[in-house]
């Protein structure tokens, strides 16, 4: 797709539940090679909309495309082989594996080869965990974590279980990474590590999307914030130019616009 097309737009989304409308006429976009932030207060729409990009919600009215592509109505699992894949905000994990486990494990779903292949150890197969270990081996240097890559994962670290998290949202190679609340819970040591790796892995051609409450991390993080309000976008732009909207000063302190 040419990269003038947004990597991804959300155009007239609507999500309502019960009556009340979590989502409002959302309309956005991303464009390729960027790190774009999401922050707003409690209620303003963040999670729905994002549930309802990567497929965990359907959407009541609106568009959602990836890459050119129209992905409103697929399941999670379509979209994200299609490229957009979601990191949750409760790190999803398999503890009693090691780190390498859990990175090839996140990879298999994508493989192309099927169970019968698997069983018989035939060549493509062989080919695709070969290149699901080198990926893996990629990443797991890139989070900084190689000491621990043959460690079940239970013995890290809940900072350290966000970055295998993200390693393994990376492992199919997506076109974007949607990451919910990826600081959340963290110290503000891990947090700085987290910061570093994102930059690092953008700085290797990943895309990202960070929903986060931490506005300092997505100030200092991101080249471009989309700020919600009431289930609707209030403004988008770089960090200086939303730090300064009176509007949003306003949403988050409550300082009079």
């Amino acid at each position: 797709m040419n990269s003038a097309t947004p990597l991804l737009e959300v155009e007239g989304l609507r999500k309502s539940f019960a009556g009340v409308h979590a989502v409002d006429n959302m309309s956005f976009s991303v464009a390729h090679n960027t790190i774009t932030g999401v922050i707003g207060p409690n209620g303003s729409g963040k999670s729905t909309t994002i549930d309802c990009i990567s497929g965990f919600q359907r959407p009541n009215a609106g568009r959602i495309r990836l890459d050119g592509r129209d992905i409103t109505r697929l399941t999670p699992q379509k979209i994200a082989k299609a490229g957009l894949i979601r990191t949750f905000q409760t790190v999803h994990i398999y503890e009693a594996m090691t780190l390498r486990e859990n990175l090839l494990q996140a990879a298999r779903p994508f493989q192309a080869s099927g169970w019968v292949a698997d069983f018989l150890r035939l060549p493509g197969m062989r080919r695709e965990v070969d290149a699901a270990m080198v990926r893996a081996d990629e990443l797991v240097d890139m989070i900084g974590l190689r000491k621990y890559y043959d460690a079940p994962t239970r013995i890290l670290s809940y900072g350290q279980k966000k970055l295998v998290a993200l390693a393994a949202g990376l492992m199919p190679k997506p076109r974007l990474l949607v990451l919910d609340e990826p600081v959340a819970g963290v110290n503000p040591t891990r947090i700085r590590e987290i910061e570093e790796v994102i930059l690092n892995l953008h700085a290797a051609g990943e895309s990202f999307i960070i929903v986060e409450h931490n506005v300092e991390f997505v100030m200092r993080l991101c080249e471009r914030v989309i700020v919600f309000v009431g289930g609707s976008k209030m403004t988008e732009g770089d960090p200086k130019s939303v730090q300064q909207d009176a509007r949003v000063l306003e949403a988050y302190l409550g300082i009079p616009a």
